[in-house]
């Protein structure tokens, strides 16, 4: 009986599952099907895999803006939008409207009340105390001196036993740009340096949970509230690595926190220690300093914040930056020819390392660097919600109870915004006709957000990229494994799926 009851749901289920799979993927090339009940939500898993590529396929055919409508059981309507007016309005004409908000801050859970998830008073608050910090001189050269210490003595030490090595080994860049920027971000915020970017590549816990928490995340946009909340309740799926994660990120600053208070008790003599102290120049230092009473949940927060912003997003830039110019010959000879018109004609066949100060106005480098930035943004896209309703400059109705979503991926490659070669790495869009870096509004280069949250470590990151990648291309020849699946993967953060596979060899002896 058992058996026969199985056959007969079998007979059932079975012929609208393919059904079901079968429209899913007869509409890769056109919008999704609005399903009873459940809505579009089938189709968004159908893609799920390919996310990024179906928003750019989605936003190309309904033309610029279009509204995915889930579940009728659930309020998980979303428009997502690549057009510039609607940003623009969303994030700076209309910016009191579109607070982060709880629903925001419920999904960012682990960031706590830091600086991403904040708003109104605390977010004013901890904006200018940041600002403050990271615009200092003492900072600013705290940065330059711990990047290049960390070039010299731990990336180029690998990439040299990597070219050393006979057998042409393979080596991951994106995992390497991970531990650099991983290392340096912790020199800088905690004044710790967990040494994770060295020749034995040990293993690291924390970065990984990062990327764990960053993923289920990346779900919790997908999946209906109510799903992804049953999941955290029963403790299963992405929520169960999202909890594991947690632990992991709390542990260890915790061991950051309460190491510095120790450090910073231990050497007072006096009154708080003034920023550009030898000794003070981190970012914890500073806060633990000039915020006595900043309790360690508060601390946890703002680490926790600052490292997300300055691990994955460098990093990130990082691995898309060299992939790019690697492939790209004639981009690369530029690169190279520019880097040698600061460096003496004698020192261009020896290993040469640059400094901050010699690469910041290279205008080819920069323009490199905004057209990677364009084509792949570390943060692949964003989301709002209005605390009031509103309509926006593309004609959709937009309620408290809805999420705007922008594509920042889907916005490099749309041809209404960056013309017919909107696809092609072509860092020459960004060079005016005088030979100077072109400037383009926020809204429609949004790697470094717009309105009264623009990014406040923009000069922070480019000083790091520069300085990278300079060594990189002006010593090393990079060669992309033959066959290596180069993708996005499918996070918060825009991650090489399979990482970046290399051979490295040198250029100069």
């Amino acid at each position: 009986m058992a058996v026969t009851l199985i056959y007969f749901i079998a007979e059932i289920l079975l012929p609208f599952i393919f059904f079901l799979f079968v429209w899913c993927f007869r509409n890769i090339n056109g919008l999704p099907w609005n399903w009873p009940v459940v809505g579009m939500l089938p189709s968004l898993f159908c893609h799920l895999h390919r996310v990024h590529h179906r928003c750019v396929d989605i936003l190309k055919l309904a033309g610029g803006t279009f509204h995915l409508k889930g579940p009728s059981f659930a309020n998980s309507d979303i428009i997502i939008t690549a057009d510039p007016a609607n940003i623009h309005f969303i994030m700076s004409s209309n910016f009191a409207n579109f607070p982060k908000g709880p629903h925001f801050k419920e999904i960012f859970d682990v960031l706590g009340d830091g600086i991403f998830n904040a708003d109104s008073d605390s977010w004013a608050r901890q904006r200018k105390q940041a600002r403050a910090l990271i615009t200092h001189d003492s900072f600013r050269r705290f940065l330059i001196r711990t990047t290049s210490e960390k070039v010299r003595h731990s990336l180029i030490p690998v990439l040299e036993q990597v070219c050393n090595n006979s057998r042409g080994i393979v080596v991951d860049l994106q995992d390497l740009f991970q531990r650099f920027t991983f290392d340096t971000t912790c020199v800088l915020v905690t004044g710790y340096d967990p040494g994770c970017l060295s020749v034995g590549l040990p293993d690291v816990p924390f970065s990984r949970a990062l990327d764990e928490a960053e993923e289920a995340i990346f779900m919790r946009h997908c999946l209906p509230e109510s799903l992804w909340k049953l999941q955290r309740f029963l403790g299963f799926g992405h929520e169960k690595q999202l909890s594991r994660a947690r632990v992991v990120l709390d542990s260890v600053i915790e061991k950051y926190i309460s190491a510095k208070r120790e450090e910073i008790m231990a050497g007072k003599s006096g009154g708080p220690h003034e920023l550009g102290q030898e000794n003070d120049l981190d970012l914890l230092s500073s806060y633990i300093n000039e915020s006595e009473n900043d309790n360690d949940s508060s601390l946890r927060d703002t680490i926790l914040n600052f490292m997300i912003a300055g691990r994955d997003t460098t990093s990130s830039a990082l691995t898309w930056f060299v992939w790019l110019v690697s492939t790209h010959p004639e981009v690369e000879k530029k690169i190279r020819d520019e880097l040698n018109s600061v460096i003496p004609e004698d020192s261009r066949t020896k290993l040469r390392l640059f400094e901050a100060d010699e690469v910041r106005n290279l205008v080819y480098l920069h323009a490199a660097l905004c057209e990677s930035l364009r084509l792949y943004p570390p943060v692949p896209f964003q989301h709002k919600a209005p605390a009031r309703p509103v309509v926006l400059p593309s004609g959709h109705y937009a309620g408290p109870e809805m999420k705007l979503l922008f594509s920042l991926y889907a916005m490099g490659r749309m041809e209404y915004i960056w013309g017919k070669d909107s696809g092609e790495f072509k860092p020459e869009r960004w060079i005016t006709e005088r030979g100077t870096v072109k400037h383009e509004p926020s809204y429609k280069f949004l790697a470094f957000n717009a309105g009264p949250r623009t990014c406040l470590g923009k000069e922070v990151a480019f000083t790091q990229l520069k300085c990278v990648a300079a060594a990189i291309i002006h010593n090393y020849q990079i060669e992309v494994v033959e066959g290596h699946n180069v993708s996005p993967n499918v996070s918060i953060i825009l991650y090489m799926k399979y990482g970046l596979k290399v051979r490295v060899t040198k250029r100069l002896d």
